[in-house]
């Protein structure tokens, strides 16, 4: 029997694998890059070794390193989790050769599948090939890997060969393999997937189906299990087709097949030959443990003939540090408090870890299960609105949102959900009274200059900047304690405050991290009284809006350069994605800082366009 696993992955996937095996009594092996040093899975595994560097390309992409790192260890096995080399068959092979036991397909099934142009072939299905104006929109798409990286829609001709370009440099920085090809996008279809599981003595399991539909750049943000509303027939074709899948390449262990649905018609995807992020939902709707079984699977253990039966139904939502009202820009800094009460939380963080920019921005995932749809959606809504998230910006407006929009509960969503409702989605109105109660919890405990006066006092002031906007917070002190027009305070100390506004009462745990001050979910930054004169950039700056690397600079372009607003100038790699800052007006390139290669920090000057008159 395995003894000890090494898991050649990072962040929550590794720490949800590391829990299964101690629940088993298996030990665990981590490992880790130079910015992970101190990560949660490096801190939980029982033995932890170092990928000297700091790039997935230098690290969780060096299938040589990993396997030398789990014989010295003394691992019997190597679990893959997501992304990376999950779905390398050399990688496989090498674990294989070096007589440790892969808990995962053989390399074979992976070399069918795991390139998508292969498996649409042994599906009976091609790419296309020169593309026209009439097979418009089309997909580009990363061949090997998943996580939506490596792919764009083109709508346009002209847009696609600058797609092909950036789909590949992404495919290559995330998977080490930069083939793509092109298919046809299919507009507001539904995603649908159907989980494997199959072991070495012919029995295959397809465990149900979930629905990922809603996703922001082809990453999934919200899944479920059950998809709500496909006829019986539709759910015993998707099953069929998915059995037949994984029969065709004799698979073994836990996999995925993902069909894009659109008028009652399943139209296959691709099948992905490893765990997914969402397997939590499948989990809690048949109540196995996906990893357990992949383990028992890779023991040589039959499965039981049947699979279990479906109960209920689970939502599980993304938590990303990223703000989607902003382009969905990866955020980094100090993650000092994640709590969501009431759900499974998988995660890879612990409060006061550091958030940086190598590599995928997702928090954690939140998983609500309940006896119905209804009950699931309004669980998970609940505790990710009562969650606290003290540190970068992340999507939990966003998500909170989504799960109560009309559209979603109904099941009438697909995948433009957040094409047409991002706006609506994170424009939620602030909390009007959050920083006040910032403010009169910074006054609580300080002394009052002098004795009493039979004056009024004058208002006490104080500054915040929330989201971008900077807002001024006035209260005095009164024969009664602190006061505020319009609003009764009926408590005030330096973690809690009440307020009473027209008759009701709004109840705001405050909390502090230097200048980062937090009122309930309101995040606010406390600004000096008399703050020190500022520089203004220049108009026409282009300003990273995120940490990074600059990874391309528009072809030809020095200073003198005529420019058209928006057209593309500087592309930053951040967490595993490309973003592109384009010129914010048209005029004359005046200014360029940016450098291929060069770090670059949160609002760096890369470039100035100075308008023409």
């Amino acid at each position: 029997m395995i003894g000890t696993v090494l898991v050649a992955n990072r962040g929550e996937i590794a720490c949800r694998i590391f829990r299964t095996c101690g629940e088993l009594g298996i030990r665990t092996v981590a490992v880790h890059s130079d910015p992970d040093a101190n990560a949660l899975h490096a801190r939980v595994a029982d033995t932890a070794v170092r990928l000297p560097g700091a790039t997935p390309a230098e690290t969780y992409l060096r299938g040589d390193l990993i396997v030398k790192a789990a014989v010295a260890a003394g691992a019997h096995a190597v679990h893959p989790g997501y992304g990376f080399l999950s779905e390398n068959a050399d990688f496989a092979r090498a674990v294989l050769d070096a007589g440790l036991v892969w808990i995962g397909p053989p390399p074979e099934a992976i070399e069918a599948m795991a390139s998508k142009t292969r498996a649409k072939e042994l599906m009976g299905l091609r790419p296309l090939g020169e593309v026209t104006a009439s097979d418009l929109p089309v997909l580009v798409k990363a061949a090997a890997g998943g996580g939506g990286r490596g792919m764009r829609i083109v709508r346009r001709l002209e847009e696609l060969s600058a797609a092909l370009e950036g789909a590949r440099a992404e495919a290559a920085s995330a998977f080490g393999d930069g083939e793509v090809f092109v298919e046809p996008y299919i507009e507001n279809g539904r995603h649908v997937e159907v989980q494997i599981l199959a072991d070495t003595h012919g029995t295959v399991w397809a465990l149900g189906t979930r629905d990922c539909s809603l996703q922001r750049r082809h990453q999934k943000v919200i899944e479920e299990a059950p998809a709500p509303g496909l006829s019986l027939g539709l759910e015993e074709e998707l099953r069929t087709l998915a059995v037949r899948a994984a029969r065709a390449v004799s698979y073994v262990g836990a996999g995925t097949v993902e069909f894009l649905v659109a008028d009652g018609k399943a139209h296959f995807l691709e099948m992905n030959t490893r765990l997914q992020v969402e397997h939590p939902v499948t989990e809690a709707v048949f109540d196995v443990d996906l990893v357990a079984l992949q383990i028992a699977v890779a023991e040589g253990q039959p499965l039981p003939e049947t699979p279990p039966r479906a109960r209920g139904h689970a939502v599980e939502a993304r938590l990303y540090a990223e703000d989607p009202a902003q382009d969905w820009a990866p955020q980094t800094g100090t993650l000092h408090r994640l709590t969501i009460p009431g759900v499974r939380l998988d995660t890879g963080y612990a409060d006061g870890d550091e958030i940086g920019v190598h590599y995928d921005p997702m928090l954690a995932k939140a998983v609500a299960h309940a006896p119905t749809r209804a009950e699931a959606i309004r669980k998970l809504a609940g505790a990710l609105e009562r969650a606290t998230l003290h540190g970068p910006t992340t999507n939990r407006t966003l998500l909170v949102n989504s799960l109560r929009h009309e559209e979603f509960t109904t099941a009438a969503m697909n995948t433009a959900f957040y094409d047409r409702h991002l706006t609506s989605l994170t424009s939620t109105p602030p909390d009007p009274h959050a920083p006040l109660a910032a403010a009169l919890a910074d006054a609580h405990g300080r002394s009052r200059f002098g004795g009493w006066r039979n004056v009024p006092s004058q208002p006490q002031v104080k500054r915040y900047e929330r989201a971008g906007e900077e807002i001024e917070v006035r209260y005095r002190w009164g024969r009664d304690g602190l006061e505020a027009d319009g609003v009764r305070v009926v408590h005030a100390d330096a973690g809690l405050v009440v307020l009473e506004v027209d008759g009701v009462r709004r109840r705001y745990e405050v909390s502090g991290y230097g200048d980062e001050v937090y009122a309930g979910a309101t995040a606010l930054r406390a600004l000096p009284r008399f703050p020190d004169p500022k520089a203004q950039l220049a108009p026409g700056s282009l300003v990273a809006p995120m940490p990074g690397t600059v990874v391309r600079i528009a072809e030809g372009l020095e200073v003198g350069a005529k420019i058209e607003a928006g057209e593309p100038i500087v592309w930053l790699e951040a967490m595993k994605m490309q973003h592109r800052i384009s010129a914010p007006v048209t005029g004359t390139l005046s200014v360029l800082h940016a450098v291929v290669g060069g770090q670059v920090a949160v609002g760096a000057l890369l470039a100035v366009v100075e308008e023409d008159q």
